[in-house]
């Protein structure tokens, strides 16, 4: 890949409303924390904590994602995908998609510190939850997009098999605004 060249895979769809997400647990652009590293490469594997406003008047339900376009692969690589969170939930915790709700059993389940409702399908490391950055050595930095989309419908009706993909394809009709923020992490 050309250093110049950065892939933006939400460029390519239909443009949406936008509004705010934050976190305490990583900063926009900046290196991500060691917890949020898998635990493969030295980290905890802990989903970060975010909050998020000013999302479009119509929203019934919320998805969240963490995706990395600079994988070495054609399709990138999904480390999250959660949908149906219920309208009325702003922020999650920590460690919500990481097992126990603080974190600290990433492998137990796919997210107890998730709302109840929620549905979380497996990641491209083939686990319901969340997979921390893992960049292969030398590869350079990757960019980690955690993305909470505002969606349309209180639930999208997916199974608990579906893949991201499938998820993102229900969200391109679905979804009527994004938040972004992105971190980085290289080995």
């Amino acid at each position: 890949m050309s250093a110049n060249y950065q892939y933006d895979p939400y460029a390519l769809l239909p443009e949406t409303s936008s509004f705010t997400v934050s976190s305490e647990s990583m900063a926009d652009g900046q290196t991500l924390p060691i917890a949020q590293v898998s635990d493969g490469a030295g980290g905890e594997d802990m989903s970060p904590q975010l909050s998020w406003s000013g999302f479009p008047s119509g929203t019934k339900s919320f998805a969240v994602t963490m995706f990395d376009p600079d994988a070495p692969t054609a399709s990138g690589f999904w480390h999250w995908a959660v949908c149906d969170i219920p309208v009325t939930v702003t922020s999650l915790a920590a460690g919500a998609g990481s097992g126990d709700a603080d974190g600290t059993d990433a492998d137990s389940d796919n997210g107890q510190g998730l709302p109840a409702g929620a549905l979380t399908l497996k990641n491209d490391g083939g686990i319901a939850g969340f997979a921390g950055a893992a960049p292969p050595p030398g590869h350079g930095p990757h960019r980690y997009m955690v993305v909470v989309h505002a969606v349309d419908v209180p639930e999208l009706g997916l199974s608990p098999d579906a893949s991201p993909a499938s998820l993102g394809f229900n969200l391109f009709s679905h979804t009527l605004g994004r938040a972004r923020i992105t971190g980085t992490f290289g080995r």
